[in-house]
């Protein structure tokens, strides 16, 4: 059995020294939200608990699905990385850059540049960019594959992006991975599937990420963006692919989203007849620390239509 936690949005605070020349671009607006809206919802203690708690449950591998900044600030990317060495070693915890991480022009280059050892498939030796993506990385029984849909982009928008050339190539290592009769975990940041998020926040390119996972399969899509706890499916009867979501790692009970939460998947079987246990564990409450919160099967091969819970 293997074991993969997954969390998401952790938005680590906070801020570093912001100057003025930071802020002459899109960033004055995500510092203005952060004064009146996240730096009072997304709290490191939180974060702190939530990492706690999946250390205690040990799982095999830990899936991040983006925005671990606000505003990609110099300091922000450099505190991330040393936070990810906190998470585990390079080779047990990988990642995918969000909306937040590539905030502004030239971010997205700086985030490749500091996070690469994370986002790094496995016999890859040349520097981590654009191109990288779809990265790979087996570990058991399991293909973990690293999509972006991480972009700069206009103000007031928080748009993603997954354009042809990342469909073919993430094509291709579905081909692969199903060879080789391993669980295709696909890690995304931006949900996949429409009417998950607002018009503002949709990622561009879902018909185009169908058309690949319908051609070529998948077992599982982890994603995140969205804040929330949910599960949607890609495919129809027997062919259906969960694609679950999941609450922002670093939310404090009381916001308009749902405390922080991560999923820890179970996963056993064989191609063809996989097997996957879903537990959610997260916040309740204001008291620390977390307790289930919720204990759901996932069949991949039954798999309900829309949303199972939200807690």
């Amino acid at each position: 059995m293997f074991r993969l936690a997954h969390i998401s949005d952790a938005h680590l605070g906070p801020l570093p020294d912001v100057t003025y020349r930071d802020l002459a671009s899109k960033r004055v607006l995500g510092y203005v939200n952060w004064q009146r809206n996240r730096r009072r919802h997304m709290h490191d203690a939180v974060i702190d608990t939530i990492v706690a708690d999946i250390k205690a449950n040990a799982p095999d591998h830990l899936a991040v699905t983006g925005d671990l900044v606000n505003l990609a600030l110099d300091g922000e990317i450099e505190m991330a990385k040393l936070w990810l060495e906190t998470l585990g070693s390079p080779h047990d915890v990988s990642v995918v850059p969000g909306n937040h991480d590539a905030y502004v022009p030239g971010a997205f280059d700086k985030v490749c540049r500091s996070w690469a050892p994370w986002m790094t498939g496995d016999g890859v030796n040349s520097p981590v960019d654009r191109n990288s993506f779809p990265y790979l990385r087996v570990r058991g029984n399991v293909a973990l594959i690293g999509v972006t849909t991480a972009r700069a982009t206009a103000p007031f928008m928080a748009n993603g992006f997954f354009m042809e050339g990342q469909a073919e190539r993430l094509g291709r290592i579905l081909d692969d991975a199903a060879k080789q009769g391993l669980f295709r975990a696909i890690m995304i940041h931006h949900p996949p599937v429409r009417g998950a998020v607002q018009q503002h926040k949709r990622l561009f390119g879902i018909a185009r990420f169908h058309k690949v996972i319908l051609r070529h399969g998948a077992e599982l899509v982890l994603h995140g963006h969205s804040h929330l706890p949910s599960l949607f499916t890609i495919g129809a009867r027997a062919a259906k692919v969960p694609v679950v979501g999941v609450a922002a790692a670093g939310q404090a009970p009381g916001g308009k989203h749902p405390a922080a939460q991560y999923n820890l998947f179970e996963i056993d079987g064989e191609k063809d007849a996989w097997r996957v246990r879903l537990t959610r564990r997260g916040l309740t409450g204001p008291a620390l620390p977390p307790s289930d919160l919720q204990t759901t099967d996932l069949d991949v091969s039954a798999v309900k239509d829309r949303e199972l819970v939200r807690s």
